[in-house]
């Protein structure tokens, strides 16, 4: 068997050959043949035990095993070797107990996660990483040690019921967000979520994919995979490169026969191609840098998007959600939505729901009035008919959740029931009295 260094080296050498190679290879029984394969060109006299060492040591990574495997971590930030933090979903930014060791300690694992990259820009320096269990890392390298930036997977994405239960927003407020995202079969809503960093835009995005129709054919655009699309079979997942813009990818989309396009974040020239989608009929939601729902109007009419104003009203509605600090604790609450209902000197905005920071107080769900009489219009029920069948709806998540129907799938497969035959679906959780659309 080799020692301490010798190993080292070759270990490292047979990492540093695999660079890139194994994000290529899903089964992890293919990833452990390349790398004895490796092994034994690179060191034919290697002894069995040490190609097996070095295999099984491939699986794992070190001090971040124990936060990769930590629900509640979103994000695990080494700082070279000077620290780590972590930022927990309950209590946010931690500085935890453990750092690495030594600069050499940090070389191999980078360049074990380098095995993994999928991207590299500015000659070598940075590198996008997708790790076996489906988290994101961001590796920059630098003189004095490499600095990894972890957005780690949840496995169970968080549901609308899951968000809920946390406070985050009321089931009246859910049944909206379902008739947004689904528009009675007829016209979904055109819907950008906005918030500062880490405030739950992805989140809630994704716990909307309970709501899509099962016939939809959804493009999914991302710089890096986060979304959870495991309830929409006719799913397409695209993913940004130094190569390939979101602005290249949104064009192309339109090529695809899109029901619906989601953009992870819009932040640049594709927010133009965004509303070109929206103009010929296609829907399209995604995520926006904004505090405020005038703040997202304001992004979209100012560099790099430059809107026009004339066309931002294609926009339905705009969905903000925040970091808010309650008793010395940090809790994500949807703090406003609000309609585009139409142009004078600027482009008009109708709130439909606000949180109060002071009082830490929501208002009502006022009743929807552009997107209501838009929906109306198209599909022939009254504007009454449609506030009762949103309300309908919020009572079917409550009893979903008194039920113990509270993930991601159950809802969606309850969901898809609703849609197939609204009267059945009802009676199986006993909510007949409620009554349903003609559908």
């Amino acid at each position: 068997m080799m020692g301490p260094d010798e190993f080292y080296n070759f270990e490292y050498k047979i990492f540093e050959e695999l660079e890139s190679k194994l994000a290529l290879i899903p089964e992890e029984a293919d990833r452990s043949r390349r790398i004895e394969t490796i092994a034994k060109t690179l060191s034919p006299a290697a002894s069995q035990e040490d190609i097996r060492k070095v295999t099984a040591d491939a699986k794992s990574f070190g001090i971040l095993d124990k936060y990769l495997n930590d629900q509640g971590v979103e994000d695990i930030m080494i700082n070279n070797t000077s620290n780590l933090f972590v930022y927990h979903s309950s209590s946010g930014y931690e500085k935890a107990p453990e750092h690495v060791e030594s600069k050499k300690t940090l070389d191999l694992l980078v360049t074990k996660l380098k095995m993994y990259a999928t991207t590299s820009v500015s000659n070598q320096k940075i590198f996008d990483v997708h790790l076996p269990n489906g988290s994101r890392a961001n590796i920059v390298d630098s003189p004095i040690g490499a600095d990894i930036t972890v957005r780690n997977f949840k496995r169970g994405a968080l549901s609308v019921i899951d968000l809920i239960n946390n406070g985050e927003l009321s089931y009246n407020l859910a049944g909206r967000l379902w008739l947004y995202t689904e528009g009675l079969k007829i016209r979904p809503a055109n819907l950008l979520i906005g918030g500062m960093p880490a405030s739950g835009k992805t989140t809630l995005l994704n716990a909307m994919f309970s709501f899509f129709r099962p016939e939809q054919r959804v493009v999914v655009i991302e710089e890096t995979y986060e979304l959870n699309t495991e309830t929409q079979e006719n799913t397409v997942r695209l993913e940004t490169s130094p190569s390939l813009s979101m602005e290249e990818l949104v064009k192309n989309s339109l090529r695809m026969r899109p029901d619906l396009i989601i953009i992870g974040e819009v932040r640049g020239a594709e927010a133009k191609d965004m509303l070109t989608a929206m103009n010929i009929g296609k829907i399209s939601m995604g995520t926006i840098h904004a505090s405020t729902a005038r703040d997202v109007i304001t992004r979209l009419e100012h560099s790099p998007m430059d809107i026009e104003m004339d066309i931002i009203p294609l926009i339905d509605a705009i969905v903000i959600v925040s970091q808010v600090n309650e008793n010395n604790k940090l809790v994500r609450k949807i703090t406003q939505v609000s309609e585009i209902s139409g142009i004078e000197t600027q482009v008009l905005l109708s709130d439909l729901y606000t949180y109060d920071y002071k009082t830490h107080r929501s208002s009502d769900v006022l009743p929807s009035v552009t997107y209501r009489d838009t929906l109306a219009k198209l599909t022939g029920y009254t504007p009454t008919e449609i506030v009762i069948e949103e309300q309908r709806r919020g009572k079917i998540l409550e009893r979903l959740s008194k039920l113990g129907i509270n993930d991601l799938r159950s809802i969606n497969s309850f969901v898809k029931e609703y849609y197939q035959d609204p009267k059945k679906a009802l009676a199986k959780i006993d909510l007949q009295t409620l009554g349903t659309l003609p559908w």
